[in-house]
């Protein structure tokens, strides 16, 4: 046999031992393209809903999907019939920019302008405010964003102009700051009381322990050919991946993925790129994992 051949059968033999990239179903916010969408493991776009600025979105048990948007936020069936419904003050600069099912039936959300954490009720009444406090020179647009309630009732916040994520407990009182390289977009709590948190145009991605010791990052340039953006909403899948959204917006539309996920030594293991149907992809939800999003069940 020649050498030749012989080298091609290894390779076919190495490449059965690799597996192939598995295409996943998701729903994503596509901020500067004005709407939710749910797409299929082949990229189809299965149902949308058109929105000023969407910035956060979750599919629930029933069925139905969350998500906020510029001047409010809204829970929508499969056939668009809303269902819950939030609308933010009027007559003031007021920005809508994360939202969180609670397992009560509430909402959470967090607004800018106004520089509060609010609970909603299945009313649209407001049940449950926190203050927040931030610098006066910070701009309404970057004063907030992924902010998270945990299960003993504390509030993560990434106060995104500043630069840091802080932690409150139930009456809104700082239990602890952590700085970021970066401006904080996202910030997801994990079950070893770790948190994964995407920094913004800081273009890295950190997982920090209980001590905001980091302990896992992907940096600007991890990716060859894929230098980080901005990171925007972020998921950590069961088998330790984590899925993120390398946001293209500020000059980068059309120019590579919007979604990657990678594995813990930063090989990709699947990424997006659909720069015909999308703008830019700032959140995802991946729906092939299981669990039960007010409950915390969902990395994200």
């Amino acid at each position: 046999m020649s050498c030749f051949r012989l080298l091609g059968r290894l390779l076919l033999f190495l490449g059965a031992l690799v597996p192939a990239e598995a295409a996943r179903s998701f729903l994503c916010c596509d901020y500067p393209g004005g709407r939710v969408c749910l797409v299929s493991a082949d990229g189809k776009v299965e149902w949308e809903y058109v929105c000023k600025g969407p910035q956060d979105c979750w599919s629930l048990p029933n069925g139905n999907v969350l998500f906020c948007f510029r001047t409010g936020a809204l829970e929508v069936t499969r056939d668009k019939q809303v269902v819950w419904e939030y609308k933010a003050p009027v007559g003031v600069p007021v920005e809508v920019h994360s939202c969180q099912p609670l397992p009560d039936g509430r909402v959470l959300l967090v607004e800018c302008g106004t520089s509060r954490i609010i609970e909603v009720d299945r009313a649209g009444k407001i049940a449950k405010e926190i203050k927040l406090v931030t610098t006066p020179e910070i701009k309404v647009h970057v004063q907030f964003r992924g902010t998270r309630k945990l299960p003993n009732g504390h509030y993560l916040v990434c106060f995104t102009g500043e630069r840091k994520v802080v932690e409150l407990d139930g009456a809104g009182k700082v239990v602890r700051t952590i700085p970021v390289a970066g401006d904080p977009h996202e910030v997801v709590p994990l079950p070893n009381r770790h948190l994964l948190i995407a920094c913004g145009d800081g273009h890295k991605v950190v997982e920090v322990d209980a001590q905001a010791k980091v302990v896992w990052e992907l940096n600007e340039n991890d990716l060859p050919g894929h230098p980080l953006r901005l990171m925007a909403g972020c998921q950590r899948l069961p088998n330790g991946n984590t899925v993120f959204c390398n946001y293209l917006g500020h000059g980068h539309l059309g120019t590579q993925p919007q979604v990657f996920e990678i594995t813990r030594d930063k090989r990709v293991v699947w990424s997006f790129a659909d720069h015909a149907q999308f703008k830019s992809i700032n959140q995802i939800q991946v729906l092939d994992v299981s669990g039960d999003v007010t409950r915390g069940e969902i990395l994200r």
